[in-house]
């Protein structure tokens, strides 16, 4: 871990990705609700900003409208980035996205992040049903994302007016997990978010070849680039290990099945004795995250952070149990050093009762 002087922080930047889970027992509604309770809580402890995904006919995953989604997050913080991790572009003509961040950021003037990405977030039937037509070469997606940030704020005028998106022109991040996806936010002078929590394997060599050949653009002059990760800490390595097997039970029950109805409970995660090939799949995957005590916790970002050259990590924290989960952003909070922000009233966490 590259050495710091006393005081500085362990990380530079943390943030929030949420895929807004559904536990069993559960519902997507509550889910929702915990959503917006944790972005409250996350903004109080100093974290950066806070992203939601899109996922559609999937019912352990309730965020299927992110822009709707990221409305709901800014108007219940103050403070803390809110945006998009991200919107599917190929589901969603460009010119309604605009639309909508345009007016989100209206709203919520500089707080407004646009991050993109290429898959579909779903099975084929729902992506039919999303009008979303085959699969979209790099080259369609590039002329996707050309045509999304011409109708925002400072590009050249054409035929079509969206609205606020033209007196505005939220960051646009493209999403990935490989390094074709580096590439393209290289050439199109984009910040990148890479998915490490995803693909582990390509991280550095995906940062590494997003830096290396980035080309200026009209909006960003230098690469800029985050690396998601799963987080979940806890007091001690075995007690984060504890909560961290509902989320690593589920990837197991994943495998081989087209629709997965919930994550499992912690006292089904308990209860469920691994095989040995499950133990080394979950463990080989949980290895390359972070997760444990405040040590390994604080050992592990800094090194993911150094190895990838990121300049901010985003931490997405799956556990069944709501307070495990705020508890754990608080712990990686303290561990990396963030300096807690001064709030507005409106941002002052209150109990969540589900």
């Amino acid at each position: 871990m590259k050495a710091t002087r006393p005081g500085d922080p362990v990380v530079a930047k943390v943030s929030v990705l949420d895929v807004v889970p559904v536990w069993r027992g559960g519902s997507a509604t509550a889910a929702l609700r915990a959503s917006v309770d944790l972005a409250v809580r996350v903004e109080a402890l100093g974290y950066t900003r806070f992203w939601a995904a899109e996922h559609h006919n999937t019912p352990s995953l309730a965020a299927s409208a992110p822009a709707v989604m990221a409305a709901q997050l800014a108007t219940a913080t103050s403070t803390m980035r809110i945006g998009s991790g991200g919107v599917l572009l190929p589901n969603h003509p460009p010119l309604v996205v605009a639309e909508q961040f345009g007016m989100l950021s209206a709203f919520h003037p500089g707080r407004v992040d646009l991050g993109v990405g290429r898959a579909a977030g779903t099975d084929p039937a729902t992506a039919t049903a999303l009008r979303r037509v085959g699969h979209r070469t790099g080259e369609e997606f590039a002329a996707q994302i050309a045509e999304l940030a011409g109708y925002f704020a400072g590009a050249r005028s054409g035929p079509i007016d969206a609205g606020a998106a033209r007196e505005h022109h939220p960051p646009i991040w493209l999403l990935g997990s490989s390094p074709s996806s580096a590439a393209v936010a290289a050439r199109l002078g984009l910040r990148y978010a890479y998915a490490h929590h995803v693909n582990p394997a390509a991280t550095q060599e995906s940062l590494h070849l997003y830096r290396d050949t980035f080309q200026a653009s009209a909006h960003l002059a230098e690469p800029t680039s985050l690396v998601s990760a799963v987080v979940i800490a806890a007091d001690f390595d075995a007690e984060a290990e504890r909560i961290a097997r509902p989320y690593l039970l589920a990837k197991i029950q994943m495998r081989g099945t087209a629709r997965f109805d919930a994550f499992p409970t912690q006292q089904e995660a308990d209860a469920y004795t691994f095989s040995r090939q499950e133990r080394e799949l979950t463990q080989a995957f949980a290895d390359r995250q972070i997760i444990g005590g405040p040590d390994t916790v604080g050992q592990k970002a800094a090194d993911l952070v150094a190895a990838s050259g990121a300049g901010e990590l985003m931490a997405l924290t799956i556990t069944p149990e709501h307070a495990d989960r705020v508890a754990s952003y608080r712990l990686l909070a303290e561990v990396v050093g963030v300096p807690a922000p001064v709030l507005s009233p409106q941002s002052t966490p209150t109990a969540f009762t589900g």
